[in-house]
C-alpha cells in the first residue's frame, strides 16, 4: 500500500474541501483548510519523500498557473486531473505530469463515451492515463459520479467495469464521495471492491486516524494505495504527515 499524496487546487490556492459540497455556485461549499503555502511547496515536499504517483486536482477554473507550477517543481513525479481532454492532455504530459486523470471527458452525458476513451488513450498511451472512477453509494450500488461529483452516471462500479476499463488506462483513482473530506472513517466495502482491479488503484476518502490507514491495508489486502488529505497536519489536520509516510513505507516493504 503506497501513500499517494494530493494537491487540491481551488481558485488558485491549495485547499481541502468536502467534495460533496462543491457545486457550480459554491453556495454550500465547505472548506476544511486553505494553505498559506503554494502548490510548489507541497510538490517539493512530496518530491523530497519520493512519493511518486500523487495527484494534482484542479477544482474548477483559475487553477492553471498553480497546477503547472507544481508540475514544474517535480517533473515526472505527479499526476494531474481536472478538465483533461484529448485536446490538452499532451500539454500536461509535456509540462511534467506523469499521468493525466480523466473523468467527465470519458463519462459524458451519463454514459461511457468509448470514442473519447479510445481517443485519449491512444494519444497519451495506456500507461499515462488514469481514470477517475469516484463514486457514490446509491440503492446498494456504487455509481460513478462526474462533474465535481454532482452528477451520477449510469455506470455501476463492479468487477466487470474495472476489467473492461483497465484495457484503456494504467491506473484508477477512486474517491468514496460519501465519506470524502469528513475524516470520520473509510468506506470499507468500497476498498474491498477495489481489490478486484487488475491494475493499480488508489482510494481516497474518510481517513482521519492511523487506525483508518490500517483498515485500508486490511480491507485492501495491501493492493489498494491510499490518498490522505484533510486529516494531515500539513493540511490543518491532526494526523502527522511523517507518520503516514513512515507507515506506508513499512507496509510497502
Amino acid at each position: 500500500m503506497k501513500f499517494r499524496p494530493c494537491i487540491d487546487l481551488h481558485n488558485g490556492m491549495v485547499k481541502q474541501i468536502v467534495g460533496s459540497t462543491l457545486t457550480d455556485d459554491n453556495s454550500c461549499l465547505k472548506e476544511n483548510f486553505t494553505s498559506q503555502f503554494d502548490s510548489a511547496y507541497y510538490a517539493s515536499l512530496f518530491k523530497k519523500d519520493s512519493l511518486f504517483g500523487g495527484h494534482i486536482i484542479k477544482l474548477g477554473s483559475g487553477n492553471e498557473n498553480a497546477a503547472r507550477l507544481a508540475l514544474s517543481q517535480w517533473y515526472g513525479g505527479m499526476q494531474i486531473g481536472g478538465g483533461i481532454t484529448s485536446e490538452n492532455c499532451l500539454s500536461y504530459l509535456n509540462s511534467g505530469a506523469s499521468h493525466v486523470i480523466v473523468t467527465s471527458y470519458v463519462f459524458s452525458d451519463g454514459n461511457i463515451n468509448y470514442n473519447n476513451l479510445r481517443k485519449i488513450s491512444d494519444i497519451t498511451g495506456k500507461k499515462h492515463l488514469v481514470l477517475d472512477l469516484s463514486c457514490k453509494f446509491v440503492d446498494g450500488k456504487y455509481i460513478i459520479a462526474t462533474d465535481r461529483w454532482q452528477k451520477l452516471t449510469d455506470t455501476i462500479l463492479n468487477k466487470e467495469i474495472l476489467e473492461e476499463l483497465s484495457k484503456y488506462c494504467g491506473e484508477f483513482l477512486v474517491h468514496g464521495v460519501s465519506v470524502e473530506g469528513l475524516k470520520s472513517g473509510i468506506d470499507k466495502d468500497l476498498v474491498s471492491l477495489l481489490t478486484l482491479s487488475p491494475i493499480p488503484v488508489t482510494y481516497a476518502g474518510g481517513v482521519g486516524t492511523m487506525r483508518h490507514l490500517e483498515e485500508v491495508k486490511y480491507f485492501g489486502k495491501d493492493r489498494v494505495d491510499i490518498t490522505v488529505g484533510s486529516a494531515l497536519d500539513i493540511f490543518g489536520g491532526n494526523l502527522k504527515y511523517q507518520d503516514v509516510v513512515d507507515f506506508c513505507a513499512i507496509v510497502s516493504d
